[in-house]
């Protein structure tokens, strides 16, 4: 066989390690460039997701094939039909296919490193628990759980069993709201003020499952509006001292027999950072977030969608006292599948632990309470300073 040499081509740089990059000489640039890692498939991390609705349809099944650590190994479903069909679509074996009452046999299933869990809220500590028993790494959909009690029981279930527990709060994965976190701690807009955050958007059938307390625990609060919640404590980088809140449903609108329609709430953080937040099931799609201080703003449009984000900065300059600021896309669920497939392959702790779904629990918990009451309800000796959090994600 003849041999081609490519003539001035300097050697690549070849690292042993399959978690460091392949070094090429560098183009534009004096420096090598690392060339993207992709596992091969025999290292990546095998996920069972668990449950085949909207989101696992729609965008976690696809985003495993943009996954570089992460690839699907097994599919659980309590619709027969739609497993098979999903199976097929995406070459799962009929061997690796588990309703709910069979679960438990993933156990002896050495594909599956771990499980992803996309069900309705008031089944993620059955089925955290039941993959724990399994020996399974645990990542769990927000909101965690439908009380703090159950968060509680989901964090010791993984601990006994020696297994990750990260929630999937795609948002922290995300490069706009990272970016927005890093001009924060920079100090970009001078000392924060407050933040107005909104998520909202219209409603369903009502007769889905989040339209029924004994599933979903709540209506746009836990599911929508802990986007709100969560990420003001992620872009803050604190925990709130105290909340405030309003609740109103429509008692005509069969959404909302069982469910809340509306909450604003505010939330007091230290240093007299003020965060009003909003959510509704029952407007016109609005997910945004402007976070204002002494020195400028940074305002965050369709801050909680998996696409489309548009993030402005607004500054004291005179000549440019308004600027847009371009970050490349990301596929949000693939992130954050990754990220917690390299917690798996170097056993560290995941940054979005259950400890950080228990908070936002028990601020929930409190804002129902001040909603309820109408009174202020003090958040402290309920929180946790100090979260055991993992290495921040690299975007």
């Amino acid at each position: 066989m003849k041999e081609y040499k490519m003539q001035g081509t300097p050697p690549a740089h070849i690292p042993v390690k399959t978690d460091s990059p392949i070094l090429l000489e560098g183009i534009h640039s004096k420096e090598p460039e690392p060339m993207p890692i992709n596992y091969p498939e025999d290292q990546q991390i095998g996920y069972a997701v668990i449950g085949l609705g909207h989101l696992t349809l729609g965008e976690i099944l696809p985003a495993l094939k943009e996954c570089k650590k992460s690839k699907i190994a097994a599919l659980v479903s309590g619709h027969p039909e739609k497993l098979k069909k999903t199976g097929l679509m995406y070459n799962v074996p009929e061997s690796s296919q588990y309703s709910y009452e069979d679960f438990d046999e993933i156990a002896n299933n050495d594909d599956v490193d771990a499980v992803f869990i996309v069900l309705p809220n008031s089944m993620h500590k059955e089925f955290t628990i039941r993959s724990a028993k399994a020996g399974k790494h645990v990542l769990c959909e927000k909101p965690m759980a439908i009380s703090s009690d159950e968060c509680r029981e989901m964090i010791e279930a993984c601990k006994a069993a020696s297994v990750k527990l990260m929630i999937a709060y795609r948002i922290q994965y995300e490069p706009f709201n990272t970016y927005v976190k890093n001009q924060i701690r920079e100090k970009a807009i001078g000392t924060v003020k407050f933040v107005e955050a909104q998520n909202g958007q219209s409603s369903g059938n009502p007769d889905h499952w989040r339209y029924k307390k004994a599933l979903s625990g709540g209506g746009a609060l836990p599911d929508i509006g802990i986007y709100c919640l969560n990420t003001t404590r992620f872009i803050l980088d604190a925990e709130p001292e105290e909340v405030f809140a309003y609740q109103y449903s429509n008692p005509k609108d069969p959404h909302f027999k069982e469910i809340d329609e509306m909450v604003n709430w505010q939330m007091k953080f230290p240093g007299g950072v003020v965060a009003q937040c909003s959510t509704s099931y029952q407007i016109h799609t609005s997910k945004r977030y402007r976070v204002v201080g002494d020195e400028g703003w940074l305002n965050l449009d369709n801050a909680y969608g998996y696409v489309g984000q548009k993030l402005l900065h607004g500054k004291p300059e005179e000549h440019t006292p308004v600027q847009e600021i371009s970050i490349k896309h990301v596929n949000q669920f693939a992130q954050e599948m990754d990220y917690f497939s390299d917690c798996i392959l170097n056993d560290t702790q995941p940054y979005t632990s259950g400890e950080v779904g228990l908070q936002d629990q028990i601020i929930i918990e409190a804002i129902y309470e001040s909603a309820k009451t109408g009174n202020a309800v003090s958040l402290k000796g309920k929180l946790q300073k100090n979260l055991n959090r993992g290495k921040e994600p690299s975007i």
